[in-house]
């Protein structure tokens, strides 16, 4: 229940005016009805007997009842239309602030946890249900509330007649509880055994539809291999599905059984009070149609209850993901990021990364200074790259130090540490943005043109934008409309002066002309000899 009413509460904070107004509509929705019901028996009766009929103290006829029936029916009408257009906003807004909440709790999250599975698999489920699960506990608590007030109207009117007739309600809709509660935890628990499975297909359908893996799965016709992966997995999901819809289709069976064999009872018991006299034609009508409605009402109370419980379950995996916390972060007195550095130093340096079990780095040292070009060679899976993580705090040492200017770069604060180091990795993104977003990306907070264009320079990228249809306003890539695709070497010059646009202290280079060709490798060097005049600390990491 806690789960539930922080869901609850969640939806009151993302539109407090619509979902006041969903409980005002949910109420009058509840009253309408009955309103009509307790009319339609007064109508009935001045048409059989054709006499005016008392309400509430008021002589009316059938004419104004039927004008009070249909203004009623209008308003009913009327307030479904406002409801449904009131849910359709609640939708939105709370699509927007939980995709809100999802990208800021990622974003903020260590670089550790995209490294465990388990990570993925709660991402993948508080992702699959956060769209609509939250909503669903808003219409399962107002469906609950709506369904005991209807219920509550019933009672009063089928007590005239029998409490039997209410007993008989109550019991009908007993072994549907129960169905739908067992069938909410099969479903469930199927599903998070099953996540990595569903992960999987995911996986596949990107590599058979995304344009990265498009070449090779042409060149080496892997797109039969990973869709009969995919088809077998669905084909195991789908057959434990079915086989507990089936399983769950005989029990509704039962419980259909049930409950007709009430409305049976009920009814015949009505027939018989009707024609012995003991009540009006109206009466009759009014009851027979109430005990249906209830019988209505009972069943939405049962999916609302059973569909809280369900929704209990699965909105877990929502605050699941968002109460992970970061361990890496600013300490209490972060010292700020020095404007000059004037070394950063490796000490003794031991580390693996999460759940593995070897290290990449044991006791490494290593002193970089301004004014100079430090660089680090080694083979692949020599750590190289890792020590550009670990310099930037992606992840912390096990073991030994990283210091810049003498102090421990735990002591910093975080967003001055990143910010105050430039930085391109050997897998740099390829935004699909505009050149100049591209670049400037280096220091969002500062968007200078000029600078775009002078580091563009530096880096040999303005070559390649002079021959784009829109120079630094054309799109990159091929993902929207209008994009241009660029070669790797290309690309790579994009993100070299995405990182020099930065003008940070610290500049790390992870294998920077890995894609270039002779001439702009030339141009690299002739940048870094001049970076290095700017006395700022340069690591370079190459291969062997």
């Amino acid at each position: 229940m806690k789960q539930l009413l922080k869901a609850l509460n969640m939806i009151r904070l993302c539109d407090q005016k619509s979902f006041w107004l969903r409980i005002f509509y949910v109420v009058v929705q509840s009253v309408l009805p009955l309103l009509s019901l307790y009319i339609l028996k007064f109508m009935v009766d001045s048409v059989t007997d054709a006499k005016v009929q008392t309400v509430l103290g008021y002589q009316l006829d059938a004419y104004v009842l039927l004008g009070i029936f249909c203004f009623l029916f209008l308003l009913n009408r009327v307030v479904n239309l406002l409801s449904g257009v009131n849910t359709d906003i609640m939708s939105q807004r709370l699509i927007d602030y939980l995709s809100d909440r999802m990208q800021k709790q990622s974003a903020r999250l260590d670089m550790s946890y995209f490294d465990n599975p388990e990570y993925h698999d709660t991402y993948h489920r508080a992702q699959q249900e956060a769209s609509f699960r939250p909503l669903q506990v808003l219409n399962g608590f107002m469906s609950l509330f709506g369904a005991l007030i209807t219920i509550s109207g019933i009672v009063i009117m089928l007590v005239s007649a029998s409490p039997w007739i209410i007993v008989v309600m109550v019991v009908a809709v007993v072994p549907s509880f129960i169905v739908r509660i067992v069938k909410s935890r099969q479903i469930y628990a199927f599903r998070r055994e099953n996540t990595q499975n569903y992960r999987r297909t995911m996986y596949y359908t990107t590599l058979l539809g995304g344009r990265d893996y498009a070449k090779e799965m042409r060149t080496f016709g892997l797109a039969p291999f990973f869709r009969d992966r995919f088809v077998k997995i669905r084909h195991e999901l789908v057959h434990v599905l079915v086989r507990i819809s089936r399983r769950i289709a005989v029990y509704d069976s039962i419980c259909a059984i049930v409950e007709t064999a009430a409305l049976f009872f009920v009814t015949l018991f009505l027939i018989i009070s009707a024609t012995s006299g003991a009540i009006t034609v109206g009466a009759f009508v009014m009851l027979f149609e109430a005990f249906r409605r209830g019988q209505a009402a009972l069943t939405s109370l049962v999916s609302a209850i059973s569909g809280l419980y369900d929704n209990r379950l699965f909105v877990g995996n929502l605050f699941e993901f968002l109460d992970l916390e970061p361990t890496i972060v600013s300490p209490k007195d972060a010292k700020p990021f020095p404007e000059k550095v004037e070394t950063v130093e490796f000490r003794d340096i031991t580390f693996r990364y999460p759940k593995m079990e070897r290290d990449v780095l044991s006791h490494f040292n290593l002193v970089a200074k301004a004014g100079e070009v430090t660089q680090i060679e080694g083979e692949n899976g020599f750590g190289k790259t890792t020590v550009l993580k670990l310099l930037l705090r992606l992840y912390d040492t096990d073991q030994g130090a990283v210091l810049i200017n003498g102090v421990n770069v735990k002591e910093y604060d975080l967003q001055g540490l990143r910010h105050g180091i430039g930085a391109i990795f050997q897998d740099y993104v390829r935004f699909y943005c505009t050149a100049e977003e591209n670049i400037a990306f280096g220091d969002v907070e500062k968007h200078d043109p000029e600078r775009v264009r002078y580091v563009a320079e530096l880096a040999g990228a303005d070559k390649i934008i002079a021959k784009l249809p829109k120079g630094y306003d054309t799109p990159l890539g091929r993902m929207f409309d209008g994009g241009e695709e660029l070669s790797m070497g290309q690309w790579q010059r994009i993100a070299l002066a995405r990182q020099l646009y930065s003008d940070a202290p610290v500049l790390i280079f992870d294998e920077p002309t890995a894609w270039m060709d002779v001439p702009s490798r030339d141009k690299f060097y002739k940048t870094l000899e001049m970076m290095k005049n700017n006395n700022k600390v340069i690591i370079l990491i190459k291969h062997i």
